[in-house]
């Protein structure tokens, strides 16, 4: 499981939310099921900035938008990591989902 904690523009985290990431090529990604409307994504708006947290890796990350061309394989990587979920890759693979595909970097 991988939390996500947005960074609010004084610059303090929000309260970490799960987030669902894939890997395509060597980058991670993460969608909102809700689209550009989802509370997270909209969180992560303010500063673009964040932590996230899995298993033993803590890591602060920026957020960037996800170019057009980057979701098929994007759309790959859910179908596949996710495959036993078929109720929520069919929710992350709509227009409005790609629209909030975020790419996550290091800072």
């Amino acid at each position: 499981m991988t939390r996500c904690s947005p960074g609010r523009s004084n610059g303090t985290l929000r309260d970490p939310v799960t987030i669902w990431v894939v890997r395509s090529g060597d980058r991670l990604y993460v969608r909102s099921i809700k689209g550009t409307g989802g509370p997270w994504y909209r969180g992560t708006q303010s500063r673009h900035e964040g932590h996230i947290e899995a298993g033993d890796v803590r890591q602060d990350v920026t957020f960037h938008q996800a170019a057009p061309g980057e979701y098929p394989g994007v759309d790959a990587a859910y179908r596949e990591k996710y495959a036993r979920y078929t109720s929520f890759v069919e929710h992350v693979l709509t227009d409005p989902a790609r629209a909030s595909t975020l790419r996550l970097e290091p800072r």
